[in-house]
């Protein structure tokens, strides 16, 4: 952007103005050109919708054809699984899997292959392969113990190549892959638009919309490309809040212009490249749903009018977990899982009764509430992404060398690119950096927060000699006035 600082106020809002608009042509543009730019292995698509979706396929309509209609109201069913929990936690899995013929699992906290194991242990007792997911926004290492953990997304919003991006998709596919998982929660497609968000933050690529659409492209390019299912979450936008919709219902007060212009952007630009999943946030957007306290999710003026009739999507429709105060505040476990299959989701995360839920969803459709087209799509729509996965030919997770394969030289290598890419110079006062005769220099080295020296500091004696200075955070006003002393003899 450009000021001219002589003209009238007028004139220079007019060229204020024009630049924006400039701005925004060349970013468009160049969004365009990103879309042709990676390393993508695939050919060209001559269809946006995304690619797990064909007209028919022989598996998956013998294995729909096998299903009772209780079975077909089950896929719709993710459960939370945890492989650092005792024995009574994986019978309640293995007895949901065995009697009640959910769909999937969404793994947690633990590590590889306590989780691998426990994959192959439950996979074999499930009459149709299950779907496994995870969040692994920056990778494996945000669940599991011994993997790797990549930048954040916040961290990766500053890279200037995307392409960067894209091969950490790669990466995290490979690993999750690996390790038997065929849905990563991921990318947070959330424009970071409020400084006192306490859930998004860090997690998103930034607060400009074309940025976030370029990263969250290449990095669900990356994943896809490579047989992993992306899913751009929070839908229809969870950035410009100041609640967390683990703890509270958010307010989002945005008109639907503003929501189209800026929320909305990212997702509409993934959906129309193909994304295969989207997740639907707990939150309350007057403007888009008037009825009191009706959380997203359970919209069917968000769900199945604005996202899939409005822009388009085909794809998986997921909510975000069920078992959420955002969502629970307002509504018994009974009424969510009927008002979120109404609203138009294909699959359910983290119910909290699997009885209860199945027996609602079944009055329900007796009831005339839920049609059973309704189900028996979204049921077709899961097993078609099955297939995509290539349940049709399972194969165990192969348990040697895993940690060790989850932890290759290339992970290690794409991870110290991305960390030496974002890095970004904010000001350079009587260019400092980079240092020139370090060794005519005295330098010291101060770190505040937990008073010992840290990694960073002892690497920089590597380079040459620092004396390095901790201080406590809740050290009070005497110690930093003697620190400020000591540094004064450094220049």
């Amino acid at each position: 952007m450009y000021f001219c600082y002589n003209a009238n106020n007028n004139d220079q809002i007019m060229v204020q103005t024009k630049s924006k608009t400039y701005f925004l042509i060349i970013s468009i543009l160049a969004f365009s050109f990103l879309l042709l730019s990676f390393k993508s292995k695939k050919a060209v698509k001559v269809s946006n919708d995304p690619e797990f979706l064909i007209e028919s396929d022989e598996w998956v309509d013998s294995v729909f054809q096998s299903l009772s209609f209780e079975e077909k109201v089950a896929q719709l069913f993710m459960v939370a699984a945890y492989s650092n929990r005792d024995s009574s936690h994986i019978k309640m899995i293995a007895d949901l899997i065995v009697e009640k013929k959910i769909g999937g699992l969404i793994f947690f906290q633990g590590g590889p292959e306590s989780q691998a194991k426990l994959t192959n242990y439950y996979q074999s007792l499930s009459k149709t392969p299950l779907m496994i997911a995870m969040d692994a926004e920056w990778g494996l290492g945000m669940r599991l113990d011994s993997t790797i953990k990549y930048p954040k997304q916040l961290m990766l919003g500053a890279i200037q190549d995307d392409q960067l991006i894209y091969e950490m998709g790669e990466q995290i596919a490979f690993q999750l892959k690996r390790l038997g998982v065929h849905i990563n929660f991921a990318p947070v497609i959330d424009l970071n638009n409020n400084p006192d968000n306490p859930v998004i933050n860090y997690r998103s690529f930034g607060e400009s919309k074309i940025n976030v659409a370029r990263k969250g492209y290449a990095y669900m390019l990356g994943l896809q490309d490579n047989g992993i299912l992306a899913t751009g979450k929070h839908f229809p936008g969870h950035g410009d809040t100041d609640s967390d919709s683990h703890k509270t219902l958010p307010i989002i007060n945005h008109s639907r212009k503003h929501l189209e212009e800026f929320e909305l952007y990212p997702f509409k630009q993934l959906i129309d490249q193909g994304i295969g999943g989207i997740m639907v946030a707990h939150l309350y957007i007057p403007s888009l749903d008037t009825s009191k306290n009706k959380a997203s999710t359970l919209s069917r003026n968000v769900v199945n009018d604005l996202l899939k009739e409005d822009l388009g999507f085909k794809g998986l429709i997921f909510t975000d977990a069920l078992n959420m105060k955002g969502v629970r505040e307002h509504y018994g476990p009974g009424v969510i899982n009927v008002e979120a299959i109404k609203a138009g989701n294909d699959v359910l995360l983290f119910p909290e009764n699997m009885d209860q839920a199945i027996e609602n969803v079944l009055k329900a459709i007796e009831n005339g509430d839920i049609s059973k087209e309704d189900i028996e799509n979204s049921c077709k729509k899961i097993l078609f992404a099955k297939k995509w996965f290539g349940l049709n030919n399972y194969v165990p997770v192969e348990i040697d060398g895993l940690t060790k394969d989850l932890n290759d030289i290339d992970g290690k290598k794409k991870n110290i690119e991305l960390v030496e890419s974002s890095l970004t110079l904010l000001r350079n006062k009587n260019d400092i950096i980079p240092l020139k005769r370090p060794d005519t220099l005295k330098i010291a080295s101060v770190a505040i927060g937990n008073g010992k020296t840290t990694t960073f500091q002892a690497y920089l004696n590597n380079y040459t000699k620092i004396d390095n200075y901790c201080i406590s955070k809740n050290a009070g006003s005497t110690e930093f006035d003697t620190l400020f002393q000591k540094l004064n003899n450094y220049n």
